[in-house]
């Protein structure tokens, strides 16, 4: 096959056009090879005739021109992958079906073994009750003392044992009973630990609340208006304390002792009364005060 007409002068390389053609009619020989200098390499069995070599094919799909072929192989595609599909799901059947037999089988036998065991239990109670008759034909008296000793012996027995298993079970009734017990105690302290954190921080919080609210009530009515209160008649205090929202309300330096014992009285009342104890808290009113408030 000659191809000078198709290198490249500058290159050397074939085109795509004639590379395809060149491909072609290389695959259609069967002892002819071609080689494609370039992006694309292609190889073949060498012809010695024209020293052309195919270094290799890449296919990247392969798709049938006609489209009744390329029905016929997806159908063929969709027929493969159903035939493979359900003889998947018969194999699965068949397997179930399997485990079940053998799992009847494995019960049939257990029912098998468990019955002749019933016999021969059943074996064992008809001998006894022949060796039972035996004695009673040998003597009644002998009978009836190897009998009581046999059921005094059984009898006591079983008492053991029963004593066994009632100290077993109370043992376990009270461990378990100590368990939850302890369980319940465990989950009641954390609860009301929680309960007395969250109260307490509650609690904190409205004091901090209430103390920031007390303070800036305080800064805002201000020193002068304190003394103002302190110091004008009863009339004008009751309406300067409406005014201001507040009921009653001590002013002191903060040193002087102050007597409680009648404080739930009203101590707008006990200072009016008292025009000489009201003199004296009153007196030297300065930035170092305390005022109480009682809404």
């Amino acid at each position: 096959m000659d191809i000078s007409n198709s290198l490249d002068p500058v290159t050397g390389d074939i085109s795509d056009n004639d590379a395809v053609v060149m491909i072609d009619q290389a695959v259609s020989l069967s002892s002819s090879s071609l080689t494609l200098s370039g992006k694309t390499k292609i190889l073949f069995i060498t012809r010695s005739q024209n020293n052309l070599v195919i270094t290799s094919i890449d296919i990247q799909s392969v798709e049938p021109v006609d489209q009744r072929t390329r029905d016929a192989l997806q159908k063929s595609v969709q027929l493969a992958i159903e035939i493979t599909t359900n003889s998947q799901e018969a194999a699965a059947k068949h397997e179930a079906s399997r485990r079940e037999q053998e799992a009847k089988g494995l019960l049939e036998r257990q029912r098998i073994k468990d019955e002749g065991e019933a016999e021969e239990v059943r074996k064992q109670l008809l001998l006894l009750q022949a060796e039972s008759a035996a004695v009673e034909i040998t003597g009644q008296a002998k009978a009836e003392a190897l009998s009581h000793a046999e059921s005094a012996r059984i009898a006591g027995e079983a008492a053991v044992e029963q004593a066994t298993l009632k100290a077993k079970a109370v043992q376990i009734e009270s461990e378990s009973e100590l368990l939850r017990l302890k369980s319940a105690r465990e989950a009641e302290i954390k609860f009301l630990r929680e309960k007395n954190e969250l109260e307490i921080s509650k609690l904190a919080e409205i004091s901090r609340i209430e103390t920031e609210k007390f303070k800036s009530q305080v800064e805002s009515i201000g020193a002068s208006t304190i003394q103002a209160i302190a110091t004008s008649s009863a009339d004008t205090q009751v309406k300067l304390l409406q005014g201001l929202g507040l009921q009653s309300m001590l002013v002191t330096d903060g040193h002087t002792p102050i007597n409680l014992m009648g404080f739930g009285q009203g101590l707008l009342g006990d200072l009016t009364s008292n025009p000489i104890k009201k003199q004296r808290l009153s007196h030297g009113v300065s930035n170092k005060y305390n005022v109480e408030e009682t809404e």
